[in-house]
């Protein structure tokens, strides 16, 4: 892990005025079209966000409860503010980019109450190019070494009625998935949690994105409707309502971050959440191997009529291995089948817990170490299923075992929760994984915050809605959907979405599969999917004998899963959105369109100097009644070249560029 600082730090002097509406701190990004405003009044701190001489968000509260001594935020005084800057570079073993440049300027502002014995909080404020981040810090201090935090009184007073795409829920405990909706800040009246990232659209086509950045020891945040905006609201620890944080000082919170740009894609592009996390605790990155993998729960277990008995056993995952190992696809996930976990135990189900479960053993018609040397043979990497309410009690002698059997990796699952307990659970999880050497895809967990890149063990995490919804759901997963993920979620970082259904029909035709699911969007636009979102452990997640010989598949074989720099080039909210990614010299790029049928024009002037081998894949002439049906042409392109394609309804289009 490289990183290269350059730090320059000055003191404010806006010193002593008679008045508090004369003590105004402000904070410009580096190119000067974000500015940040402080001042502290008598009763609260408020500050104030805007975006080239616009509010973004007009003067807002900031402060605590605590249950121990009640309001910070009344009757401060605020000692002089500390400024600098910094100009950084670093890597990232898994990302959108491989290497980060990124320049911001930052605001210290100590805020401590004035009484006897009063407590210090640090309000610690960065200004990005495209975004800014501020958090707290609780510095030590002599007469203050520990807090029980009850709310945090971060507002968000939006000004100019924004539009919102969002996601909301009745409590904290959820796993973050579900339909996105969609209102303007005035008419949206729901005592509902919006969960982050949520998308604000202003009338002059400013974007702006809230979310948040090293969640670590803290809970998460959700946002509610309070006066004219919005306000943060924490995950309580269970059992109760009231208590939110528990913390030994030192301590800071997660940063509260507010993506901004005049274009939506820039909020695709930006990497401001893994520049607000520390560097690498693994110092040794070279066992770490992003990848695709397969995952025959999606696709109903199905196996070919053979001469062997279906279930979990080793025949069973070596025709997974075998299709994997022939086709570029390096990781098989040994689950279990029909419902139940490779592991003993007595739970109902994959996700219901019973009274006894040992993930250190495999039931007795499965040996895992067989399948691990076996997958080995063929090139193959074998990660496994596991329910974290098996996995937690277990947690150590389970990474020893399965760093005996040979296992690379697991998908966590269940975990519906972000509190604090739980949030220090998953940074357990990654640290002890790490030691043994293995990756982790968190399942019915919350967004990313950045973490991936202190733990590149975290390769991916869910919180979405995905395609495993059209095994159960009446319409399926719409090319609607697909876009709001695109432009909410995906925000956050990499997203596990159950890729790779090949059975796309009409949507009036569609109807629900528990077993070989279908699809209600274009086969390209599936292809697509696999540039657009962002993850480093992407599924291929049908069963073989739907892919073998089947238009498309190639590009499925050839597309990476991390990437050394990413471009959004065409972005329109809820309409279409075209994603350039690079590894190595080439690139790979797509678009996916929503229930429209339109044209778009892709420039190619991104590209460096040379021509392109390049490899189209788009909706054709017969993809209106077949919608598994594509166009392949071959051509030489180079950044001279405009392409024009064609997208239907639910469509897509997808390019890879190999240069000469």
């Amino acid at each position: 892990m490289k990183s290269i600082s350059r730090i320059f730090v000055f003191i404010c002097l806006s010193a002593t005025f008679p008045t508090w509406a004369q003590k105004v701190i402000t904070l410009k990004s580096p190119d000067g079209k974000i500015l940040f405003s402080f001042k502290l009044t008598p009763k609260m701190p408020l500050y104030q966000v805007s975006y080239e001489g616009t509010a973004l968000i007009n003067y807002s509260e900031l402060g605590f409860n605590f249950k121990e001594s009640g309001v910070f935020g009344a009757n401060l005084k605020q000692p002089k503010a500390v400024f600098s800057q910094a100009d950084e570079n670093y890597d990232l073993v898994v990302g959108k980019t491989k290497t980060v440049h990124y320049q911001y300027k930052q605001v210290i502002i100590p805020l401590i109450e004035k009484k006897e014995n009063g407590k210090t909080i640090n309000l610690v404020v960065r200004a990005f190019n495209d975004g800014l981040a501020f958090r707290y810090e609780f510095p030590k201090q002599s007469n203050w070494d520990s807090y029980i935090l009850t709310e945090e009184k971060s507002h968000f007073n939006l000004s100019q009625n924004p539009k919102i795409t969002s996601l909301l829920f009745k409590n904290t405990n959820n796993s973050h998935e579900g339909l996105y909706n969609k209102t303007t800040l005035n008419d949206f009246v729901s005592k509902e949690l919006m969960d982050m990232p949520a998308l604000f659209e202003y009338p002059n086509k400013v974007f702006m994105a809230i979310t948040e950045a090293n969640l670590r020891n803290y809970a998460g945040m959700y946002l509610v409707k309070s006066g004219l905006g919005l306000k943060s609201e924490l995950s309580p620890l269970p059992g109760q309502q009231e208590i939110k944080v528990k913390a030994i000082l030192p301590h800071q919170t997660p940063w509260r971050v507010l993506l901004i740009s005049n274009r939506v894609g820039a909020l695709i592009e930006s990497n401001i959440l893994t520049s607000l996390n520390d560097p690498s605790r693994i110092k040794d990155t070279s066992w770490l191997k992003p990848g695709k993998t397969s995952f025959h729960w999606w696709n109903g277990d199905v196996v070919p009529d053979t001469s062997f008995v279906p279930g979990a056993n080793f025949e069973t995952n070596k025709y997974y291995i075998d299709f994997c190992a022939k086709n570029n696809i390096e990781y098989h996930s040994v689950i279990g089948y029909g419902g139940f976990a490779w592991y003993p135990n007595d739970w109902p189900n994959y996700g219901h817990q019973g009274t006894y479960s040992d993930v250190t053993k495999t039931i007795a018609s499965l040996d895992m170490k067989k399948i691990c040397d076996y997958a080995k043979s063929k090139g193959v990497a074998i990660h496994v299923w596991v329910n974290w309410k098996a996995l937690y009690p277990q947690l150590e002698a389970a990474f020893t075992q399965f760093e005996k059997w040979g296992i690379k990796g697991m998908m966590v699952d269940f975990l519906d929760r972000d509190d604090q307990e739980m949030v220090n659970i998953q940074e357990e999880i990654l640290q002890k994984a790490a030691n043994h050497h293995l990756f982790i895809q968190f399942h019915g967990a919350y967004k990313p915050t950045g973490l991936s890149r202190t733990y590149p063990n975290e390769f991916t995490r869910e919180g979405t809605w995905n395609y495993e919804q059209n095994k159960w759901r009446k319409t399926g997963i719409t090319p609607e959907h697909d876009l709001d993920i695109a432009f909410t979620r995906l925000l956050a970082g990499a997203t596990d979405y159950h890729l790779g259904g090949f059975r796309a029909v009409k949507p009036e035709e569609f109807k629900t599969h528990y077993i070989r699911p279908l699809m209600v969007n274009t086969r390209t636009h599936m292809l697509a999917m696999y540039v657009v979102l962002e993850s480093y452990l992407t599924m291929v997640a049908d069963y073989p004998e739907a892919y073998e010989g089947q238009p498309g598949f190639d590009f499925i074989q050839n597309v990476p899963t991390s990437w050394d720099e990413t471009k959004v080039l065409n972005a329109e909210v809820g309409g279409f959105l075209t994603v350039a990614r690079r590894k190595g010299n080439d690139w790979y790029i797509g678009t996916i369109n929503n229930s429209i049928a339109r044209n778009l024009k892709i420039s190619l002037a991104f590209l460096p100097a040379g021509n392109y081998k390049a490899e189209l894949y788009s909706d054709g002439f017969q993809t209106t009644q077949d919608p598994n049906a594509l166009v392949k042409t071959l051509k030489t392109v180079s950044k001279a070249d405009v392409i024009t394609i064609d997208l239907e309804k639910g469509g897509g289009q997808v390019m890879r560029l190999v240069k000469e």
